[in-house]
């Protein structure tokens, strides 16, 4: 694997072994763009992206062709080009690409003929069978959990979710009807700002400015539902990279930002700093805080992420599900903790973002069984654009990516009001 590839389209095979082969993560192999101009970056990254959801497609395709699958370089090659041909791109430019990559490698040139045949063979047809193929489903591992949380139809059309991807969604400090005109965005129900092709999003009017930043329609609800009032102490528990902390700070809440990653933390400052918004950001551990107590605490907790796979489609390739049950005991230590902080008559929310019940409806369960004087809160739930469907039967609010399918869904996340009882 080259450390500094010379093209998107090498840049993209190189990620695809990273994930498909070591079990990384995209966020975690930076270096192999980092060198690229930002439009080449940004285009290995929806390449390596768009081949990750549509695996299942391209290898039932590329079977058909190969005897044997050949070394992980070539065929994620191979995967790379079948993408790009099947979604309608110049078969000439794709072929010679790719062929031309693998035979610059030292250990696989000897395939590139093999490349070559089988990548012009299929660039002939390839739009047709690409989509008479089934939706690509999740992986075994993950499919089955959320088979047994949600049925066949719900998981069938969260696989459509995924398999669509993910438009990109800003909050904005103020007025977004003013500011979804200005960005040719959508304004969804809930008050976020949806955009499509919006192309690189430090040249957008009012990011330079700090009026909007990046965050999920679904993340944004959380803080919502929170419903932060001014001069109010707020506990964003596990702050980093930060969209949750600018809301609450946006609100004229004297905000405490908590996150155990130094890095990420930077990142919350740098957002913090753009948008001109103040907050106290503390790199700790959230079980060993001690400030406090609070009146009222927003605690997005570490979780599976299997509610971003949208736009994360690296996550269900990179993990196996393993490790979970650790996860889950982490989540209630979490909230227990973060219950010790509330000053009486204080509110915290729990959210994760999650398609795991372990991860939200059984979580809060749990705690309500663990502090009888603790109840779920529904009130905070009356937010714009919240639907009565989507609230749980112990109290919380499900989300799920198939939700919104007329405007491009939404990440898959859970929600949950805690107050103290009397």
């Amino acid at each position: 694997m080259s450390a500094k590839p010379l093209s998107a389209r090498s840049a993209a095979i190189n990620i695809l072994c990273g994930v498909l082969g070591e079990g990384r993560m995209i966020s975690d192999m930076a270096y192999m763009t980092g060198h690229l101009a930002s439009e080449e970056k940004a285009r290995a990254l929806r390449l390596a992206k768009d081949t990750l959801r549509g695996l299942e497609r391209l290898d039932r395709l590329l079977d058909r062709h190969l005897k044997k699958r050949p070394p992980p370089y070539v065929h994620n090659a191979l995967r790379l080009g079948a993408f790009e041909l099947c979604t309608g791109g110049s078969a000439h430019g794709v072929v010679g690409d790719v062929v031309g990559l693998v035979k610059a490698n030292p250990k696989h040139g000897r395939l590139s003929g093999l490349v070559n045949a089988i990548l012009r063979k299929m660039s002939g047809d390839a739009g047709k069978p690409w989509h008479d193929l089934r939706v690509p489903r999740l992986p075994p591992w993950l499919r089955k959990r959320l088979l047994d949380a949600w049925g066949v139809n719900v998981v069938a059309n969260i696989e459509a979710a995924h398999f669509e991807g993910a438009p990109i969604d800003i909050t904005v400090k103020s007025n977004p009807g003013k500011w979804a005109g200005i960005l040719g965005g959508i304004l969804l129900p809930t008050g976020s700002i949806r955009l499509r092709n919006a192309g690189s999003l430090s040249l957008l009017p009012g990011y330079g400015s700090g009026e909007w930043w990046v965050q999920d329609a679904a993340s944004a609800i959380a803080a919502r539902v929170l419903k932060p009032k001014s001069n109010e102490t707020v506990l964003d528990m596990c702050a980093a990279p930060g969209g949750k902390t600018m809301q609450l700070a946006n609100s004229g809440a004297r905000v405490t930002a908590l996150d155990i990653s130094e890095g990420r933390m930077g990142i919350l400052k740098e957002n913090l700093e753009r948008t001109r918004l103040e907050a106290n950001p503390l790199v700790c551990d959230a079980l060993e805080h001690d400030g406090g107590p609070y009146d009222a605490i927003l605690l997005d907790a570490p979780c599976s992420a299997t509610g971003t796979i949208r736009r994360h489609p690296d996550l269900p390739h990179a993990r196996d599900g393993t490790g979970f049950q650790s996860l889950f005991d982490l989540q209630s230590k979490m909230m227990d903790r973060a219950l010790g902080l509330l000053k009486p008559g204080g509110r915290l929310v729990y959210c994760t973002c999650s398609l795991l019940p372990q991860e939200g409806e059984v979580q809060v369960e749990r705690a309500l069984a663990r502090h009888p004087r603790i109840h779920a809160d529904t009130r905070g739930f009356d937010v714009d654009g919240v639907h009565e469907a989507w609230i749980s039967s112990e109290g919380g609010m499900r989300l799920r990516p198939d939700y919104w399918p007329e405007l491009g869904g939404m990440d898959g996340f859970y929600i949950s009001s805690l107050c103290w009882k009397g």
